[in-house]
């Protein structure tokens, strides 16, 4: 469909052919980020409006529609302090950020019947109301610095009562036009009762005859942000995923690698990865599967094997069981094995900006053992001093094991290093799109685990709390709070939070476990947590 009349240049946009999972053509809308000549014809690079950039691909003229083609608009310079143009328009991170200072300043200053002068950066508050309306909050659960006890018992599932959610007694925040929120924490309706008497106040429950539902009752607290969600108030100033937006220009835009061998396998790369320029240019990019090495040839690769002396990654095994091995390694003392890590991990990692600071992180590699050795599946990395207890920095599973319930074995492992460690964890975020889904998965499984297995004692009713619920799995409250969120189990009823597992859902976690076959077995762990807050031991 391309018209070689018509000239196509970088920020175009257009429909485009491609064929979606069932092998259907589909002609969604996408954006020109370059255009290179080879002999005969030319080569479009696009990106998929609205899809994920490890789709983004090189494209031949004829799948282009030039009937529906879009010039980019010049961009509008915007002035800056001075009046001056010439300043970069602001990203949506940093008018989030402005609007909720703006807020803070709003809300702190006294108003004593005087208009306040309105602030000259009007654009901004404008921009301010559309960002943030998209970040509704969510209706939370009692705060993570309470200990809410809750009760558990089994219910009828067609209950006599009717269960009003949260939201038809709490309106959700609104913004106005210029930026200001008339209300940040929804309002407490029925707040007349009696307080509950601490944190560990019990709650009356009742029984009825269904084994298969149970209802949790939780009592109201302060809200909590839902920490997988919530917008950072300001940006990563340390670990793995540092919010630093210079890199993010049209070079790294771009995958730059076309093919990797590891191994036995052939990886096709998501994204871009900073890997020596001269090597972006090769068919095939050759790793070593056991050091990481890069190399630029099968013959390269076949003389470095003939000298390359590990068979499994550097380290120390801290744990085996068949044919699963994981090694843990010291980004200081194996460096350039942590950084030809890193650079592979960027390829499947879009918001990685670690590759060559290894010093402050510990690797956990996953493998794979056979008669030729010891296979990489996947890892994730950690920092040895986590001022915010962040377990996971990075984390991720070779497309070859995918799918597999190696992610969810990777989970699990993280977390057990966190019950020897004797603290509580959650991933550094933003968490990647199957990132976020492995770990939600995972999350729902455990806390729904343990809710189905509480057994009565000596007749009572089995009780358990939020704080119980962390310190058994390890993971963080916040995000047990927003677990019990996003899996929809929270309503309000009578003046307390209940949350009712239903037949579906307990039937739906049933075969969810029945298909979950690899699982750690704490007593194969050999690990000895270390304080890395003595120098000494870096």
């Amino acid at each position: 469909m391309a018209d070689s009349s018509v000239e196509i240049i970088e920020g175009c946009r257009l429909p485009v052919l491609r064929k979606n999972q069932e092998n259907e053509d589909e002609w969604p809308l996408a954006e020109i980020l370059s255009v290179k000549d080879i002999p005969g014809r030319k080569l479009y690079y696009v990106h998929y409006i609205d899809f994920n950039k490890r789709l983004d691909e090189w494209v031949t003229p004829d799948r282009l529609d030039l009937k529906k083609l879009q010039f980019p608009k010049k961009e509008a310079k915007t002035p800056t302090k001075n009046g001056l143009p010439g300043s970069r328009p602001s990203s949506p991170e940093r008018d989030v950020r402005k609007s909720l200072d703006l807020n803070v300043q709003s809300a702190s200053a006294p108003s004593r019947g005087k208009t306040l002068p309105t602030p000259k950066r009007k654009a901004e508050s404008v921009s301010l109301a559309t960002q943030v309306t998209a970040a509704i909050p969510v209706p939370s659960l009692p705060s993570s610095a309470e200990a809410s006890q809750a009760s558990v018992y089994p219910a009828m599932r067609d209950s006599s009562f009717s269960i009003k959610s949260r939201e038809e007694h709490e309106p959700l925040a609104s913004l106005t036009t210029n930026g200001t929120t008339r209300r940040l924490i929804p309002s407490q309706p029925g707040r007349k009762r009696k307080s509950c008497g601490g944190t560990d106040e019990m709650v009356k429950v009742f029984q009825n005859n269904n084994p298969r539902c149970s209802t949790v009752y939780l009592p109201p607290g302060e809200d909590s942000q839902d920490s997988s969600d919530g917008i950072p108030s300001a940006p990563r100033m340390t670990g793995s995923l540092v919010s630093d937006r210079s890199h993010d220009d049209i070079v790294t835009r771009m995958k730059n690698i076309d093919c990797i061998e590891l191994g036995r396998h052939r990886l096709k790369p998501w994204y871009f990865s900073p890997y020596p320029q001269e090597l972006t240019t090769l068919p095939i990019l050759y790793l070593c599967e056991f050091c990481l090495k890069y190399l630029k040839s099968l013959k390269c690769l076949q003389r470095h094997l003939t000298k390359c002396n590990l068979r499994h990654p550097p380290g120390n095994e801290i744990y085996r069981k068949g044919t699963i091995s994981f090694f843990e390694i010291d980004g200081r003392k194996n460096k350039t094995y942590s950084q030809n890590l890193c650079l592979l991990a960027k390829c499947f990692l879009d918001h990685k900006t670690l590759y060559y600071d290894t010093d402050p992180f510990l690797f956990y590699v996953m493998t794979e053992y056979d008669s030729k050795g010891f296979h990489i599946v996947g890892y994730f990395s950690k920092e040895k001093e986590s001022t915010e207890d962040y377990n996971v920095a990075c984390i991720l599973t070779l497309p070859p094991y995918q799918r597999r319930g190696y992610g969810k074995l990777l989970i699990e492992f993280s977390y057990e290093l966190s019950k020897v460690e004797g603290k509580t964890g959650t991933p550094e975020k933003p968490l990647s799109d199957l990132g976020l889904l492995s770990y939600r998965s995972y999350w729902s499984q455990t806390i729904l685990e343990i809710l189905m297995n509480l057994k009565s004692e000596n007749g009572e009713r089995p009780q358990i709390t939020i704080n119980e619920i962390s310190e058994i799995t390890s993971v963080k409250k916040e995000d047990v709070i927003s677990t019990l969120q996003y899996l929809n189990l929270i309503n309000y009823y009578k003046g307390q939070y209940i949350l009712t597992l239903s037949e579906d859902i307990v039937e739906g976690h049933e075969r969810a476990m029945q298909k979950r076959h690899l699982r750690i077995d704490s007593k194969c762990l050999h690990f000895t947590p270390k304080d890395w807050s003595k120098r000494g031991k870096w």
